[in-house]
């Protein structure tokens, strides 16, 4: 009947992994098949790394929905040009996918990782997942993969672990790290500098690890004392724990 109302689709984050396809999740795979819409962010002139990560997946039937972003690294963070292009980009950004959502069309919106482990599908559920059935479907983070690549385990016995991000200001970093037993120093970036101080400071050197592009053909590990002097996006410093029991005897 011409008066019957459309169900609206339902928004999926789906978190593809850090990086090797073979890193996502059954659920994943499904989510992304049975979506008529998959949108993803990326950079202009780029599919953007969760695009890539889904390719095995994405079908010549899927409508695609890049999401390109306006700036990147023209403008820093704190610039006011930067927070107003961005905002209103995500505005927009919600606004194409929920025109599919109220067509009726599910969208499976891809994250990096973990959609919810500083993924940038946050910006979207914050404008849609009022107006609209979401589900997140969480993935395999950088951090563990990061991990699985140390010699050691990150954590083990009462090791409480400290997720850091590196745009922290050099003396929060270094309160941040100095009270951590297991951490893991994310966003570094054009941060590496002032986090390697920091964590010289803290006196954890010697047991950092610098591991760029985790999962990835590309990826190098090694000690945070050998690695370069700077860091790309995909980039993170691991430091394990010692592994003590919480009165400090060791089993």
């Amino acid at each position: 009947m011409s008066g019957d109302s459309v169900s609206p689709g339902r928004l999926y984050g789906v978190g593809v992994g850090p990086g090797d396809p073979e890193l996502m999740t059954l659920k994943a795979v499904r989510r992304i098949g049975a979506c008529p819409v998959v949108a993803y962010f990326c950079k202009r002139g780029t599919k953007g790394h969760a695009r890539r990560i889904a390719d095995g997946v994405i079908t010549p039937d899927h409508i695609e929905l890049p999401m390109v972003y306006p700036v990147t690294v023209e403008l820093p963070p704190d610039h006011p040009d930067y927070g107003r292009q961005i905002e209103a980009f995500f505005d927009e950004s919600a606004e194409r996918i929920a025109a599919h959502l109220a067509a009726g069309r599910s969208v499976a919106a891809l994250n990096e990782g973990d959609p919810f482990f500083y993924g940038s599908f946050m910006h979207l559920f914050l404008r849609l997942s009022t107006r609209f059935p979401t589900e997140v479907v969480p993935g395999v983070t950088s951090m563990v993969a990061s991990a699985s690549l140390l010699p050691r385990p990150l954590m083990l016995r009462d090791d409480v672990l400290s997720v850091i991000p590196g745009t922290l200001d050099e003396a929060a970093l270094l309160r941040a790290i100095t009270g951590a037993q297991a951490c893991v120093v994310m966003k570094l970036g054009s941060n590496l500098p002032k986090v390697r101080r920091a964590i010289a400071a803290a006196g954890f050197t010697d047991r950092a690890w610098y591991v760029e592009r985790a999962s990835m053909e590309e990826q190098r590990v090694m000690p945070l004392r050998d690695a370069p002097d700077s860091a790309p996006y995909f980039s993170q410093i691991v430091i394990p724990g010692d592994g003590k029991r919480a009165e400090g005897v060791y089993e």
